[in-house]
């Protein structure tokens, strides 16, 4: 793959670095060290392995559980990736590798977005990026990290927090959902879907759930909601209300909520809505749809209510959303495979 100048606009290529990429917002770079997780590393691989360029840097030969990896290149390249992601650190206790913490603060200090899994927070931690901002981490460590960097403002019961050009998540599951964040903030829904598709996971949880959740991704038929989510996913154009959700299910309204707690960590109006926020994400993106037309397509009913909700939970009005992955996917398609 291609790792060109630093991440940061306007810094000179290094002498003797690859040549520069067109887009280094999509060079993504995997920093491991001895005492790495596996699982982890291998969610990284497999969510960013064929919508970006990928590369794993690490000092040398690195044993990762049960298993020597061989990187291809060193760590002093993080700084060459739009997005650094740091695997979850094995022993808590230990403090991580000097050369990774100053590698992966040089690559933030390059203008590189880095994100942690699981307790790959201690590594960002350790170099400072989480100072002053909010951040998570696997629930059984929360505690650990927060008293050991008390300046640092931990959140022991979310999925993942997004602070921008710093990101951290909780583990396992939880790391897999930052990462469909991360594709969700660069090549939109539509891409993200087709990765959790591929996958066979949720394409969306949102970052503010709930870490413990019971069963956060039932199987088809050994639970009370798993054939609810495909009937409700081919019926958002319909106004679906609690009730319609509970009589299908075949449960009362209040043995729905407690289920849908246990298994998405959230209310059913809140995931309903979600669910269309998303799906109306999509028709942004991929059609020509107008607004009105997105609005009766995902049940929101008007236009007024579309831009209301999506304002609120995207952050953007539709129209202004629809641009910026229209002007994206026409700087993508100028560079260069």
């Amino acid at each position: 793959m291609d790792l060109g100048t630093p991440a940061h606009s306007g810094t000179p290529a290094r002498s003797g670095a690859p040549t520069a990429a067109d887009s280094p917002g999509h060079a993504v770079a995997v920093a491991v060290t001895d005492g790495m997780l596996h699982f982890e590393l291998g969610i990284a691989t497999e969510v960013f392995a064929r919508d970006y360029d990928l590369t794993v840097c690490g000092p040398g030969p690195v044993r990762v559980g049960r298993f020597l990896l061989a990187p291809d290149h060193g760590l002093d390249r993080l700084p060459y990736a739009g997005t650094v992601i740091v695997p979850g650190w094995a022993d808590v206790d230990a403090a991580p590798p000097a050369e990774l913490v100053d590698a992966v603060r040089a690559a933030h200090e390059a203008g590189a977005r880095v994100a942690s899994l699981c307790t790959g927070a201690f590594v960002l931690a350790a170099a400072g990026l989480l100072d002053g901002r909010r951040a998570t981490t696997h629930w059984a460590h929360t505690d650990v990290l927060a008293a050991r960097h008390p300046e640092v403002t931990v959140d022991p019961d979310v999925l993942y927090v997004d602070e921008g050009s710093v990101l951290t998540s909780a583990g396992k599951a939880a790391a897999l959902d930052l990462c469909l964040h991360l594709v969700r903030l660069d090549h939109g829904s539509a891409v993200a879907n087709t990765v959790a598709r591929r996958l066979v996971v949720p394409p969306h949880r949102d970052g503010g759930q709930a870490q413990f959740v019971t069963t956060p991704v039932p199987a088809p038929g050994n639970h009370p909601l798993a054939e609810l989510f495909p009937w409700v996913m081919a019926r958002l154009d319909e106004p679906l209300t609690v009730e319609d959700l509970a009589r299908r299910a075949g449960l009362s309204s209040r043995h729905l909520a407690r289920h849908f707690r246990a298994v998405t960590g959230t209310t059913p109006l809140r995931w309903l809505l979600a669910q269309r926020i998303r799906r109306a994400q999509e028709l942004l993106e991929t059609t020509d749809e107008g607004v009105d037309g997105i609005a009766a397509a995902t049940g929101m009913g008007t236009a007024t209510t579309l831009r209301r909700h999506f304002n609120r939970t995207v952050g953007v009005p539709p129209d202004t959303y629809r641009r910026t992955f229209r002007v994206r996917a026409t700087d993508g398609a100028r560079a260069p495979a």
